[in-house]
């Protein structure tokens, strides 16, 4: 028979983005923990409120599975004399184990025979083992910061009030942070805060609906998203549709009630932006919209109880937006009285990093990676991505900015078009920043791509140049959102252009701030984007295996989207049916080169018509594959290095290459050499698994 594991941990008010990546982590311990110790179990569920984080986990085994666990003991001959008599050792063993010599066996391994025992070891009930386990458990749930509280020597994202432990009927005895464990849970804090007895998960979610906790997220997310939908209906509009902010309201709240407010229409003439970050970011507010689109002067907030009177809620609601409206009216008209010109100035004295610089050197420096790019992908837009490098961070040390950080860009953006800068540096200076979150938009014009991939290029060659570098569980800087963003930039604008140029005059910008040779540092940082490139193509959803993307990225990535079209064409040239044997000879040719000859290949030297043949099928794959290079055309390349398998295969057939005269044995090494360059040129082909 089987049970459930209920497990409830009752909190003061978890903040929001700690909630769900603890209940992840909840899910995935379980499993991995019920799985290592041999007891059966189901498919496991979370749940969470602000001041609950919840495990359910269904058909439980009573009792970790039997196994039978073999035990090897010493060697034969140490356990027997010349008489077949037992010795100290082998009886040794046998008590050991707890059983009699004659029970033992012998097995042979590799190192030779050696006494074994077969035992059956029982399985301890599931209870034991998650009674001890559930402190360690509670104690090892991540989240971003944790808190000590009393005196209590453990810590935890929120003080706990209460922990439900149960194994069906059963309460799992546990005690974390002085709270011990048993089978009740408190109702909604303000509304019903009465202790409920838990029985099984379904009827304590009901009892829980029933005492003002909508104890499921997705139900709890449905209803908010429907309610602010009627809400903002009464006043005529609807609701502006924001995923993020639903999210994290979602869990704010246990029991959702809509309410809405209203502020000044005079406000209305600040720029939509702003007025969204205003409601949003600083009061978790919806903004509410006409059918059209255009912002109205409502919000709809989402209140954790039903208040007594709505009207009350909604005035106090609309007194807090105000003063903060009020304070971006009043930033955004001072910032109006200097233009970005002449702010840039002020960046001098915006320190980017100590090691670094200030904002003005990094805005010199990204403006020369901007012209030289330019003068290859968009000579004529020069004088447009010039303006816009000079004046995109100038919002950096205006009032608005600084008040409301998420708007930089957009603030730059909407300065310019005030003071008659043309539309193309307007919307440089606020792509430039793009793509500012994972799978988030790219720049859709030449000059935001361009200027983009110059800062964020400059920004990767300072830290790598000065150790500021990634680790495992750190990156301050982004720099790993930061290389992805500029690889999806060049191939989904899509550009050509060479990372190592542009690696080359960034760090040569950067010279005399450099803690290491500029050689190292360009090295580290192509293994940096190799590596990001890698998790890109293997996430593109194309299909890619590790083996063929880590193959035709050895070839070389300074064209990007060079190093993406020739994965594609190598992954498509693995599907022919006689690939196997096309790798075997060209991972032949390479695998017997372990130090490339350097030699020029001399035709005069050759003793067999298979090296002739070899070096002039070699010489004509050479010359239609540079050209089918040089028009990106790898399948073409591929197709012509195919053609040279049965002239290796002749040669190898026919040709001692370590012939015993050292002239003629290195000949043939640089033919080897020769054709494996070749073949590198598209990928090294050892990578790829044929078997």
């Amino acid at each position: 028979m089987s049970q459930t594991l209920y497990i409830e941990i009752g909190t003061e008010e978890i903040p929001a983005g700690y909630i769900q990546p603890a209940l992840e982590w909840m899910s995935a311990w379980v499993s991995k923990f019920l799985e290592e110790n041999r007891i059966e179990h189901g498919q496991p569920a979370v749940a969470g409120t602000p001041r609950r984080l919840v495990l359910n986990v269904p058909g439980v085994a009573r009792a970790q599975q039997t196994v039978s666990i073999e035990v090897v003991g010493p060697p034969k001959s140490a356990a027997y004399d010349k008489e077949g008599n037992p010795t100290k050792a082998a009886e040794g063993f046998a008590k050991g184990q707890g059983v009699s010599v004659s029970d033992l066996g012998i097995k042979l391994t590799p190192k030779g025979e050696y006494l074994c025992v077969m035992k059956q070891e029982a399985g301890v009930s599931s209870r034991e083992i998650l009674e001890k386990a559930l402190p360690d458990f509670i104690a090892r749930i991540p989240f971003p910061k944790s808190m000590h509280w009393s005196s209590y020597p453990v810590t935890f994202a929120r003080p706990i009030q209460w922990i439900v432990a149960m194994l069906g009927d059963q309460v799992l005895e546990c005690t974390y942070a002085q709270v011990r464990s048993g089978n009740k849970s408190l109702g909604h804090r303000f509304m019903s805060p009465v202790w409920i007895e838990v029985k099984d998960f379904e009827s304590h979610r009901e009892n829980l609906r029933k005492n003002c906790v909508i104890l499921d997220m997705a139900e709890r997310r449905q209803m908010i998203r429907e309610a602010s939908k009627r809400a903002a209906a009464e006043v005529g509009g609807v609701i502006l549709a924001d995923e993020e902010l639903l999210e994290e309201v979602t869990q704010l709240v246990e029991f959702p009630q809509p309410i809405v407010g209203r502020f000044e229409e005079k406000y209305l003439e600040l720029p939509p932006e702003l007025l969204i970050t205003v409601i949003k970011k600083h009061q978790r507010y919806f903004a509410v919209t006409d059918a059209a689109g255009a912002l109205l002067p409502y919000f709809v907030t989402i209140a954790n109880i039903a208040p007594r009177d709505p009207s009350v809620v909604a005035a106090g609601n609309a007194r807090v937006v105000r003063a903060r409206l009020e304070d971006a009216r009043f930033y955004y008209t001072e910032d109006q009285k200097t233009s970005l010109a002449d702010r840039v100035e002020h960046l001098k004295g915006v320190v980017f990093h100590s090691k670094i610089g200030t904002s003005f050197e990094k805005m010199e420096r990204f403006t020369e990676l901007a012209l030289l790019l330019a003068g290859r992908v968009a000579p004529d837009r020069s004088a447009e991505i010039r303006r816009a490098a000079m004046l995109c961070k100038a919002d950096l040390v205006s009032g608005v900015v600084g008040e409301f950080p998420e708007l930089q860009g957009l603030m730059g953006k909407t300065y310019a078009r005030l003071q008659g800068e043309p539309e193309a540096v307007c919307e440089a200076i606020y792509e430039h920043y793009l793509p500012n979150r994972s799978g988030g938009p790219v720049p859709q014009r030449i000059e935001g791509a361009v200027l983009s991939i110059a800062d964020k290029i400059d920004t990767i060659a300072a830290c790598f140049g000065v150790g500021l570098l990634p680790t495992g569980t750190t990156d301050p800087f982004a720099l790993r959102r930061q290389t992805l963003g500029i690889i999806r930039i060049v191939l989904e604008t899509p550009l050509r252009i060479s990372l190592g140029d542009l690696l080359d005059r960034a760090l040569e910008l950067l010279s005399h701030k450099l803690t290491q040779p500029a050689e190292n540092v360009k090295r580290d940082i192509t293994t940096f984007f190799e590596g990001r490139l890698q998790n890109y193509l293997a996430s593109s959803g194309e299909g890619f295996t590790p083996d063929v993307i880590d193959a035709a990225l050895s070839a070389g990535i300074d064209d990007l989207l060079e190093a993406v079209e020739r994965t594609r064409a190598l992954a498509r040239f693995t599907l022919r049916p006689d690939f196997a044997d096309l790798a075997a000879a060209f991972k032949r040719v390479a695998n017997i080169i372990k130090t490339p000859e350097t030699s020029p290949v001399a035709p005069s030297l050759f003793k067999s018509s298979a090296e002739g043949a070899l070096f002039n099928g070699l010489i004509q794959a050479e010359e239609a594959a540079s050209e089918m290079l040089a028009n990106s055309d790898f399948a073409g390349a591929l197709e012509a290095m195919a053609q040279l398998k049965p002239l290796i295969d002749s040669f190898f057939d026919s040709v001692l290459v370590m012939d015993p005269d050292d002239l003629v044995k290195r000949n043939r090494l640089a033919l080897l050499t020769r054709t494996r360059a070749f073949f590198d040129r598209m990928a090294d082909f050892r990578k790829i698994q044929t078997s």
